[in-house]
């Protein structure tokens, strides 16, 4: 296994494979405007083999079930239930751009009370509202949960998180965001991630394939498309011209490190200036071996602990000093991170030491 991962390391960081190669606008950049809406909502699921809210520690299950039953014509008030297979839930989703009424979405659905899970359950009829306090669909469907659980007397197991769920195609769109793309005369691409170098190719790479300058560079996010230079032309089949153009996009020298997994990554451009390393452990150990003193039957005296400790110190030979040279390429520069012989938790602690010497001349990320 160990081998599989050194491997899949190289082959990520060898020179050839990493250079970057022509990307898509449309993977860096998106149409300013043209964006999702997230839709909330609040409803009830039913059908649940047990699992659900406690309803005395979660009476506003009970509240919603009764307001739904009386919608329904069936009249509670006064009465005294408490079903177990009901629970309530948060429903959310997101309204893409250009949804159209009758199209339809997926939703999450996630229990807010004390409910065990809602394997099995459906979500009755829900509205979905956005932040302006429209209701712009509606989900209903039954749940597909994300794990299990049981539970016995003395034990019980619970996989995954079954507390929440989706419903693919859930909810039905019944009201159209107001945007019509068709009539703008011009339209901002918003990059991903912010660069200035990436920002002017694509501004470059656009106004070559067009053959006139219809894109202006406006910041390191931003590059204007003016289609009215164009004349009479659909915006959206210029876009649809625009994001498949091939861009050669540049990105910033970073070491992402992840504590919890001990993996580590480093991008092309990583350069480590010349250093020198030296590594070793040192390990402390301290064993308490208390021994009982006790006098012999009926002899006087009393028994008492005396205490024995052993304290040990073992410091590991080390690697001794090893040089980093400051070469141009990244193979270099992790084949003298690999000549220090040490594990990927050990190499961890490494790189953070040289970017505090100011010898690592990336961006450090730690996870």
């Amino acid at each position: 296994m160990r081998w599989a991962l050194r491997l899949l390391v190289a082959l990520i960081l060898m020179p050839g494979l990493a250079a970057a190669a022509p990307v898509r606008i449309k993977d860096l950049a998106t149409v300013d405007g043209v964006r999702g809406n997230d839709l909330l909502g609040y409803g009830i699921v039913v059908g649940l083999n047990g699992t659900g809210d406690s309803l005395r520690n979660a009476p506003y299950t009970e509240e919603m079930l009764g307001g739904l039953l009386e919608r329904l014509g069936v009249n509670v008030t006064g009465e005294s239930f408490r079903p177990k297979n009901v629970a309530a839930v948060m429903v959310t989703g997101t309204l893409p751009p250009f949804a159209r009424a009758g199209g339809q979405i997926d939703v999450t659905v996630a229990a807010i009370g004390d409910a065990k899970s809602l394997l099995g359950g459906t979500l009755v009829m829900t509205p979905l509202s956005a932040a302006d306090g429209e209701i712009y669909a509606v989900a209903q469907g039954s749940i597909i949960a994300g794990g299990a659980s049981a539970q016995g007397d003395a034990a019980s197991v619970v996989q995954g998180v079954p507390t929440s769920g989706h419903i693919p195609s859930g909810a039905r769109v019944e009201r159209e965001v107001d945007f019509d793309f068709s009539r703008m005369s011009s339209f901002r691409l918003a990059l991903r991630s912010a660069d200035f170098t990436t920002a002017a190719r694509i501004e470059k790479a656009i106004n070559d394939d067009f053959g006139t300058g219809i894109a202006t560079l406006m910041d390191a996010t931003t590059i204007l498309v003016d289609s009215a230079r164009l004349g009479a032309v659909n915006p959206a089949r210029l876009v649809g011209r625009i994001e498949n153009i091939l861009v050669q996009p540049e990105s910033r020298a970073r070491v992402v490190v992840d504590h919890r997994s001990g993996t580590i990554v480093m991008g092309e451009d990583v350069r480590i200036s010349r250093v020198a390393v030296s590594q070793g452990n040192l390990t402390l150990r301290v064993r308490e071996t208390p021994m009982v003193s006790q006098p012999n039957p009926f002899a006087p005296g009393e028994t008492v602990v005396v205490p024995r400790t052993d304290v040990e110190i073992t410091q590991e030979p080390g690697i001794g000093f090893a040089e980093v040279s400051g070469e141009s390429s990244l193979s270099d520069v992790v084949e003298g991170l690999n000549a220090l012989g040490v594990r990927p938790r050990e190499l961890i602690d490494i790189l953070k030491a040289v970017h505090a010497a100011g010898a690592l001349h990336a961006e450090f990320i730690v996870n």
